[in-house]
C-alpha cells in the first residue's frame, strides 16, 4: 500500500523563505496577528490527519467505490469515509479559512490551500466532499442574501452540512448557455426548480444531515444563452425558520457515474422534480455568482493535481531506491547485491526528477497565488486588491491546466518507474494516474483554460496584466544580472520572458485577421506561459538555495539540483511548443471534415 509523508519542509521553505508569507500577511488587517508558529503548527497537525486518517483508506476506497440504493436514492461512500469526515469536523478543519462571523477561524487562504494539498495527496476522492463545500461557502458568502448566509454559512463552516455545484446537463457539457433546467417563481420569494444535472461531485452521500446544492437554472422568459442563467440554493432537506431540518426536497440522485478514477467520490446524476430553492444574486446573473465557486474549484483542481504529483513522486522514489534490477552501464553500484537499485539508471532518475520538479514548481505557484488571493480579499488598499485580483485571474488557468497536465505526466512517469508492478492495483500508483486524469477535464477542460488565458486574460486587455507579471520577472533578472552564480538560471529566464512577449504579439496580430488563430495556438501558449512562471519561481528558489548551500542542510543542495534539472531538461520543451503555436491555423483546418 502506498505511503504519504507531508512535505512540511518544502511547504515551510516556500511560505517562509520564498514568499515571506508572514510578513506579507501581517500587512493585511484580517491577518495582522498571524505568526510562523501558528502556520507551522497547523501544517503539522493537518499533515497528521492526512497521513494517518485519510491515506490508509484511499486504496480501499478506490476499490470499493460508492453504492447507490435506487429505491431510496441514498448513497453510501466507501468504508471509513464517514468516520474520517467526523474526525475532520471534530478537528475544526472545515472552519480553517472561513469568516469568524459564521464560526470560522479566519486563517489565510494560503494556509487552507496548504492543508488541501496534503488532503489531496492522501485521498483526492475523499477530499472532494469538503472541497466542494468550501466552494459553496465562498459563493454564498460573496453573493448570498443575509437570510441565506444566516441559514447556510454556519453549517457549511462547521462542516455539519456539505455543498455541491450543479452546473452541467447531459446535452451541454462545458457550454452552460445550453442548459435547460427551469426555475418557476412560487410567489413567496422561492422557486420551483425542475431539470436534470450530471457529473455532480459529492452529489449525494450519508456523511452529513443535509447537502446544499447550488443549481444553475433559467427563469421564465430568460434570455437565451449564458446571459439567461440564474443561480439558486437548493437544500436536500428544506430548512425551517428556526434552522431545523424540514421535509425532503425533491432533489434526488438517480445514478452514479462509472468512472476511470476518483471512485470514492459520488459523482452523481441529479434529478430536480420541482425542488424548492431561493435565488442567489441577481436574476440572469447566475454565472457571475457561480464563477466565485468555479474559480475556487479551478484553483482546487490545481491543488488536487499537485497533491497527486507529490504522493506519486514519494512512492516512486522509495520504490526506485529499493527495487534492484540490472547493473548500471558504467559498472556495478551495489556490488554486494545481485543487481543495482534502479535509481542508478539515468532515465529512472529523469522520471523521478520530472515528478519532483513539477511538484516543487507547482507548490511555489499555488502558494503564491493563494497569498495573492489573500491580498485580493483582505487588503485595506483598494488598488492593491484590484491588482491582486487581476493577477489571480491571470494565473488561475495556469494553475488549473499547467499543474494538471504536469500531474498526468508525472504520475505516468512514476507508474513507469514501478515497471509492471505499477500496473497492478496493490501498488497504488496506478490509482494516482487514473485519479489525475479527470483533473485535466473537469472544472473547464484544459483547452477551455487555455482559451480563457490567451483570449480573455491576455489579448482582451492587450496583455496589460501579463506585462505587470513580466515586470516582476524583468526586475529579478536585472537584480541578479551580474551574479555569476545565477547565470545558469537568469539567462534562460530572461530568454523565455522575451519569447513569451514576442509570441503573444504575434498571435494577437493573427487573431485580428482570424479569431480562430487563438484556438489554434492557445494550448501550446498556456504551456509556454506555465513554464515561464515555473522558471521564475525556480530561479528565485535557486537563489535562496545558492545562498544557503553551505549551511550543512541537504535540503538546499537538493533544491539546487532540482532547479538545475528543471532548467536543463524541462524548460527546453518551450522551443517546440513555440514552434507549434506559430504554425497557426491552417494545418488544423485545411482538411475537409468529411475526410475525418
Amino acid at each position: 500500500m502506498p505511503q504519504y509523508n507531508p512535505p512540511l519542509r518544502d511547504m515551510q521553505f516556500v511560505m517562509h523563505e520564498l514568499l515571506n508569507a508572514v510578513d506579507e500577511l501581517k500587512q493585511l488587517p484580517a491577518h495582522a496577528d498571524i505568526d510562523v508558529d501558528t502556520i507551522n503548527a497547523v501544517l503539522e497537525e493537518g499533515g497528521k490527519f492526512a497521513s494517518e486518517v485519510l491515506a490508509p483508506i484511499n486504496l480501499s476506497g478506490d476499490l470499493e467505490g460508492c453504492t447507490l440504493d435506487k429505491t431510496t436514492h441514498e448513497v453510501k461512500p466507501p468504508k471509513g469515509f464517514k468516520e474520517a469526515y467526523a474526525q475532520y469536523i471534530e478537528g475544526g478543519w472545515p472552519a480553517l479559512g472561513c469568516d469568524p462571523e459564521y464560526g470560522g477561524q479566519g486563517l489565510p487562504v494560503l494556509l487552507n490551500q496548504a492543508l488541501y494539498e496534503m488532503l489531496n495527496s492522501a485521498n483526492q476522492a475523499w477530499t472532494m466532499y469538503p472541497g466542494l463545500s468550501h466552494g459553496a461557502y465562498e459563493a454564498l458568502h460573496a453573493h448570498g442574501t443575509d437570510e441565506q448566509k444566516k441559514t447556510y454559512l454556519p453549517k457549511l463552516t462547521s462542516g455539519e452540512w456539505t455543498g455541491t455545484m450543479c452546473l452541467t446537463e447531459p446535452h451541454c457539457g462545458t457550454d452552460l448557455g445550453l442548459l435547460r433546467t427551469k426555475a418557476e417563481p412560487l410567489g413567496d420569494g422561492s422557486y420551483k426548480i425542475t431539470g436534470s444535472k450530471i457529473f455532480i461531485s459529492a452529489g449525494e452521500h450519508d456523511m452529513v444531515d443535509n447537502i446544499v446544492h447550488l443549481v444553475l437554472a433559467r427563469l421564465p422568459d430568460a434570455p437565451q444563452g449564458s446571459k439567461g442563467i440564474s443561480l439558486f440554493v437548493v437544500p436536500k432537506f428544506k430548512v425551517n425558520a428556526d434552522g431545523s431540518l424540514g421535509e425532503r426536497n425533491p432533489v434526488f440522485c438517480t445514478g452514479l457515474e462509472h468512472k476511470m478514477g476518483i471512485h470514492g467520490n459520488a459523482t452523481a446524476q441529479i434529478a430536480l422534480d420541482g425542488a424548492v430553492g431561493t435565488l442567489v444574486g441577481q436574476p440572469n446573473k447566475g454565472l457571475m455568482a457561480m464563477f466565485v465557486m468555479m474559480n475556487a474549484a479551478r484553483l482546487g483542481v490545481g491543488n488536487q493535481s499537485l497533491g497527486l504529483t507529490e504522493v506519486a513522486y514519494q512512492n516512486a522514489a522509495a520504490y526506485a531506491k529499493d527495487r534492484i534490477q540490472m547493473r548500471a552501464l558504467s559498472g556495478p553500484k551495489a556490488p554486494d547485491k545481485p543487481a543495482d537499485p534502479i535509481i542508478v539508471h539515468p532515465d529512472v532518475r529523469k522520471m523521478l526528477l520530472t515528478a519532483r520538479a513539477y511538484a516543487e514548481g507547482g507548490r511555489a505557484l499555488s502558494m503564491y497565488v493563494a497569498l495573492t488571493l489573500d491580498k485580493a480579499l483582505s487588503s485595506g488598499d483598494a488598488d492593491e486588491r484590484k491588482e491582486a485580483d487581476d493577477e489571480v485571474a491571470l494565473l488561475t488557468p495556469i494553475v488549473k491546466a499547467f499543474i494538471s497536465d504536469n500531474a498526468w505526466i508525472a504520475t505516468s512517469h512514476c507508474m513507469q518507474v514501478y515497471g509492471g508492478h505499477g500496473y497492478i492495483h496493490e501498488s497504488g500508483v496506478e490509482q494516482f494516474v487514473r485519479d489525475s486524469r479527470i483533473n485535466m477535464t473537469y472544472e473547464g477542460t484544459n483547452t477551455v483554460q487555455s482559451l480563457d488565458l490567451l483570449g480573455r486574460k491576455i489579448l482582451s486587455n492587450n496583455g496589460a496584466v501579463l506585462k505587470k507579471f513580466g515586470k516582476k520577472i524583468a526586475a529579478f533578472v536585472e537584480e541578479e544580472g551580474t551574479n555569476e552564480a545565477m547565470q545558469e538560471f537568469i539567462n534562460p529566464l530572461a530568454d523565455i520572458g522575451d519569447k513569451v512577449t514576442k509570441l503573444t504579439t504575434e498571435i494577437g496580430m493573427k487573431a485580428f485577421q482570424n479569431p480562430d488563430e487563438v484556438g489554434a495556438a492557445a494550448v501550446d501558449y498556456l504551456r509556454v506561459a506555465g513554464h515561464m512562471v515555473f522558471a521564475y519561481f525556480f530561479a528565485r528558489m535557486a537563489k535562496i538555495a545558492l545562498e544557503k548551500k553551505d549551511s550543512g542542510d541537504s535540503f538546499y543542495t537538493a533544491k539546487l539540483y532540482t532547479a538545475r534539472f528543471y532548467f536543463a531538461k524541462l524548460l527546453p520543451e518551450t522551443a517546440s511548443l513555440i514552434r507549434t503555436a506559430r504554425s497557426g491555423l491552417s494545418p488544423l483546418m485545411e482538411m475537409d471534415e468529411a475526410l475525418f
